[in-house]
């Protein structure tokens, strides 16, 4: 018995972008800049990939900036607004964000004279307004929140700031489970000024992603060279993979509803497996206001890493937070963010379905657990 839980870091490729993907590499392998015929098929496989994912999204067609994946969605959207912003240079975050935000941010800081407040977050990752309201400024340019944590799997509260304040949401792991819909009447709607995306939450490939714009704004590029993408981003495109990525978001969104309560209600039991079988195990993150496919835990007494290969040996792939810091000797800083001390945050467990589970299978994960 084995099962694949770490889809927070990687969902797994799913067949429709494959098949879209070997069908461009079959009939449109070109450079969609190109004049000639193949450049042609490849601009317009491109442009058809532009139009799904913006449907998908409540957005223009032209609103979608193509990108090697969320990291560089999370730059431009805050580098490359906060630069080209006519406002002041503050900018607000949180604690608990990505690193790419935390680090684009930091960037702005250190290299342009930007300056950083951070909200304050409760115990399970979510800010309130009105600390928020707190730290706006006159010269407040950008906000730049997630619309759900990869580590505690919290869905946050959507930010309300003035029309004058950019919002850039990382929405990296929310897209992939939650109807975003950035149009009116959708959720979050039309508040925000940039969005990012990553193809492999979705079941597309790795190293595609997408800036979302709801409307025009203004947008300095963060890589240089040729005028792709808008003007917006520089390089030429990854047509098979973008082919991928629009392919995995329709799927998933024809899949969605049905598909992600059967997903939740693995997810729910689980929760309550692991809760009363495994000593010391608590949750963490918001009981209820969570991504559907997400359950996260410390565990007091044992680490992180002794049960991950405990559950690895027995064939089940789990995570210990964030795949882009997996590995790091220190404690996760968003757990201690949260108030969890440096020995129970080194103690957390991720799992993160791509697919619903047989019961059989979650016993046999929380038996796995209980014996460590």
């Amino acid at each position: 018995m084995s099962a694949y839980l770490d889809a927070a870091a990687t969902a797994p490729l799913s067949p429709e972008a494959r098949a879209a993907m070997l069908q461009v590499y079959d009939a449109a392998c070109a450079n969609p800049s190109s004049v000639h015929s193949a450049g042609e098929r490849a601009a317009k496989v491109l442009e058809s990939a532009r139009a799904t994912i913006a449907e998908a999204f409540g957005v223009h067609p032209a609103g979608v900036v193509f990108t090697s994946g969320g990291t560089e969605a999370n730059n431009l959207g805050i580098i490359g607004r906060a630069l080209a912003a006519p406002r002041g240079r503050h900018i607000i975050t949180s604690p608990i964000e990505h690193s790419s935000v935390l680090q684009s941010c930091a960037a702005l800081e250190r290299l342009h004279g930007f300056e950083v407040d951070y909200v304050t977050v409760d115990k399970h990752g979510r800010f309130t307004q009105a600390d928020l309201d707190r730290l706006l400024r006159p010269d407040t340019t950008l906000v730049a929140l997630g619309l759900a944590n990869s580590e505690v799997g919290t869905v946050a509260n959507v930010p309300e700031v003035p029309a004058q304040v950019a919002l850039h949401l990382d929405a990296v792991q929310a897209a992939a489970n939650l109807p975003v819909d950035l149009s009116a009447g959708g959720w979050p709607g039309p508040c925000a000024t940039t969005v990012a995306l990553a193809s492999h939450k979705f079941g597309g490939p790795a190293g595609v992603g997408a800036l979302l714009l709801p409307r025009d704004v203004p947008l300095e590029p963060v890589i240089f060279g040729g005028g792709q993408e808008g003007g917006h981003r520089a390089g030429t495109q990854n047509v098979a993979g973008i082919a991928g990525f629009a392919a995995a978001v329709r799927a998933q969104r024809e899949r969605a509803g049905q598909r992600a309560l059967e997903v939740m209600a693995s997810r729910d039991a689980l929760i309550v497996g692991v809760e009363k079988h495994v000593p010391g195990a608590r949750l963490t993150g918001h009981r209820t206001e969570r991504l559907p496919n997400h359950a996260s835990f410390v565990v007091e007494g044992i680490s992180g890493e002794a049960l991950l290969v405990a559950l690895d040996v027995a064939g089940f792939a789990a995570s210990s937070g964030s795949a882009c810091r997996a590995g790091a000797a220190e404690p996760s800083p968003v757990l201690t963010a949260l108030g969890y001390s440096p020995e129970l945050a080194q103690s957390a467990l991720r799992f993160s379905l791509p697919a619903p589970l047989p019961p059989d299978t979650i016993d046999a994960i929380v038996r796995v657990m209980s014996k460590q």
